[in-house]
């Protein structure tokens, strides 16, 4: 119940940042207080910078385009993770996760040190396998009732 409730909270967290734009732009009051609450949620998680996300009818998305990536890589791989639970090795999950990363590594890497400056599209498409590896590691190991469970203690 709970995995799916996550699921189900990735899906609608995309939905949530893509639609919020829309939302500010309506001018519609209890839309807007929807809106204004995912940007204050993204601001948690995000830096936001306008330059770096994407514009749909002229307002900035609440997240940055490499953070989309991420959340659309976990939204399709939640209810992935649900049907085809993982079952690797701890080792082996953490080398996938180890290689989703690098193009995110990578390519945030070179823009902090001022050697590339690559598209929004280029940093969401280099955060999907990152969110895609990580939800569907996760989800699939709650699913599989695989998680280490706390003592107590």
């Amino acid at each position: 119940m709970i995995v799916r409730a996550l699921v189900v909270a990735g899906v609608l967290w995309l939905g949530a940042i893509l639609v919020a734009p829309l939302a500010i732009a309506s001018n519609h009051g209890a839309l807007s207080l929807g809106a204004a609450c995912t940007y204050a949620a993204g601001s948690r998680v995000c830096h936001q910078r306008p330059d770096r996300c994407f514009w749909i009818r002229g307002r900035p998305m609440p997240v940055c385009a490499r953070c989309t990536g991420i959340y659309a890589g976990a939204a399709v791989a939640g209810p992935l993770g649900l049907l085809l639970a993982s079952g690797w090795s701890t080792r082996r999950a953490r080398l996938a996760v180890a290689l989703a990363a690098l193009p995110t590594l990578i390519s945030w890497s070179l823009e902090y040190a001022g050697l590339a400056h690559p598209s929004n599209a280029l940093r969401a498409v280099f955060g999907l396998p990152l969110g895609f590896v990580v939800a569907w590691l996760v989800v699939g190991a709650l699913a599989d009732d695989r998680m280490p469970r706390s003592n107590g203690t």
